[in-house]
Parts: C-alpha cells; sequence; structure tokens
C-alpha cells in the first residue's frame, strides 16, 4: 500500500498540522512516512500546502507532480492541485469559499462541508480533523487509534484536553462526506 496526498489551502486551517497528524498516525503503524510542508512567508492567510506519503514498502522520492488524493481547502488550491491528482484518484474538497468545483470526471469528487458543519457544532479548532475524517472515510489508510495515537504526539500537552473534540470531529467527518461525480 502507497498512498501519496497533498493538502492545501490558507494558513491557518490546520494544513500543515493535518499533514503532520496523518504522518504520525503512519508511524504508529509502522509505515514508511515523508511530510513535507510548503507556505509563503504569511503563515496565517497565505497559501500553505503539504505532501505526505505513506507507505509500507521504501519510499523512493518525497517529491512528487502528482497524487493519489488531493484534499483541497480554498479555490486557489482547487485551481492549482486539482490537474494533479492521477486518473483514478480522489479529491476533496471543503465547499466553504468555492466558487468554481471541480470539474474532472475522471477522478473520484467529494465534497466536505466541513467550515460550515465546525461553525454549526462550535468546533471551529476541530475544523481540519472534520476534514481528516472524511479523507479517512475514503481512504482508511491509518486506524483511528493511530490517529488519536498522533494527536498526542503532535499536539502539545496543554491542548491534550482537546482530543476527545479532534475524536468526535473525525468521527463527523466520516458522516457528512458526499461522493458528488
Amino acid at each position: 500500500m502507497k498512498e501519496e496526498i497533498i493538502i492545501a489551502g490558507f494558513g491557518g486551517q490546520g494544513v500543515l498540522s493535518m499533514g503532520k497528524i496523518l504522518a504520525y498516525s503512519g508511524l504508529m503503524q509502522g509505515q514508511e512516512v515523508s511530510w513535507i510542508p510548503s507556505y509563503g512567508p504569511e503563515q496565517r492567510g497565505g497559501t500553505a500546502n503539504v505532501t505526505v506519503i505513506l507507505s509500507d514498502d521504501r519510499i523512493s522520492s518525497p517529491v512528487l507532480n502528482s497524487y493519489d488524493t488531493a484534499i483541497i481547502l480554498n479555490q486557489q488550491s482547487l485551481d492549482k492541485f486539482e490537474k494533479t491528482v492521477k486518473p483514478g484518484g480522489a479529491l476533496i474538497y471543503d465547499g466553504y469559499g468555492i466558487v468554481t468545483p471541480p470539474t474532472r470526471t475522471d477522478i473520484n469528487i467529494y465534497r466536505i462541508d466541513a467550515m460550515d458543519k465546525s461553525v454549526e457544532k462550535n468546533m471551529a479548532k476541530a475544523f481540519n480533523m472534520i476534514v481528516l475524517g472524511g479523507f479517512l472515510k475514503i481512504r482508511p489508510i491509518v486506524k483511528l487509534e493511530n490517529v488519536i495515537a498522533g494527536l498526542k504526539k503532535s499536539l502539545p500537552e496543554r491542548h491534550h484536553k482537546l482530543i476527545p473534540m479532534n475524536e468526535e470531529a473525525i468521527k463527523l467527518g466520516m458522516d457528512i462526506i458526499e461522493k458528488q461525480n
């Protein structure tokens, strides 16, 4: 098994931390992992993306031009990365702020209204975990208990009280993701 993922959005949406938690989750399962963040000088509000590779075998190169899955959280990222999803791959996008939805017919497209749901449920800090839950529903590449272990590893101990809310958000994301095509 090998999954090559790009997660992209605005800084402050939890893009990099979602990638880090996914990477730690793979490590907890004994997988080979690559995590490469990319962001502009303005972390909050600028664009950010992270490439994550999880594999049962050695990863030959962490640098990618195409992905099995793209998780997209804003229009700029959709415009940039929709074309990089491999045919037969998956594109997951949060509908908030997307003016022009994805149009490809050779990939599986999923919409998750994580921003709307995070506001409705008063879980704004767990927005990215709702998105991660949607991803794990369609690509169950790591077990939930390893995601929780990854959260414990990546969150400072003072934030461990938020882990139950994050777990609830992951499960919520699994419930609300919808196939579009």
